[in-house]
């Protein structure tokens, strides 16, 4: 698989967002989304994600490829994501962007081949409150740990968008990083004990991720 663009995803803890958007420019990253999120990995599993129980800020940039390479190269030297409890940085292939103005002024020379990686990216958005059971069930089936994203819109009627996707109000978010030998085990406790398959239930989504920073087994 050809992709014209990668998504870095970079989770950091709270008030640490901007910091990374302002790292990022140097590498000629234009801009970025920060979320606010949780990390769930306990004390068992923390070094696996570099995540906790605390706060975090999730932030989300687009790159042509060569660009979000060196980016996240940088990245992870400036934040120290060979350290424990640092962050963690990933990216995924994307094949198109809209309404990003600035990534359409040029041309990306660069294809990059697509090739089995170690991880994939579970990504589950499910009612509020649902959150914690989507992490139990997955950890149940061998997961190291994610985070939860509050996707809530600003009003009651109003819809976030993330990656790409309406997301209504009073929804929660769950990314997960998995080896892909765990994939399939983690989606279908999750599907079991959620009831995916039923109408409102819930949505599973899953993408092969291009680079990694800051896992640890």
């Amino acid at each position: 698989m050809n992709s014209k663009f990668e998504m870095m995803c970079v989770i950091v803890n709270h008030g640490h967002g901007s910091k990374v958007v302002n790292m990022a420019k140097k590498y000629g990253v234009v801009g970025g989304k920060i979320m606010h999120g949780t990390g769930t990995a306990n004390s068992r599993i923390l070094d696996y994600l570099g995540l906790s129980d605390i706060r975090k800020e999730v932030v989300l940039m687009f790159a042509f490829p060569e660009v979000a390479a060196a980016a996240l190269e940088g990245l992870s030297k400036e934040l120290k994501l060979e350290k424990p409890n640092h962050g963690i940085a990933f990216s995924v292939p994307v094949m198109q962007i809209i309404g990003s103005a600035k990534l359409k002024l040029a041309e990306s020379n660069t294809q990059i081949e697509g090739e089995d990686t170690m991880y994939q990216m579970i990504m589950v958005i499910v009612d509020k409150g649902r959150a914690e059971d989507v992490i139990d069930a997955a950890t149940a089936a061998g997961s190291k740990g994610g985070t939860i994203i509050n996707a809530r819109g600003a009003g009651v009627h109003e819809t976030s968008k993330v990656f790409a996707m309406e997301i209504e109000p009073e929804k929660e978010i769950v990314m997960i990083l998995s080896e892909q030998e765990t994939v399939e085990a983690i989606v279908n406790s999750i599907r079991e004990k959620l009831n995916i398959d039923a109408p409102g239930k819930g949505i599973i989504s899953i993408q092969p991720v291009t680079r990694t920073y800051g896992l640890y087994k």
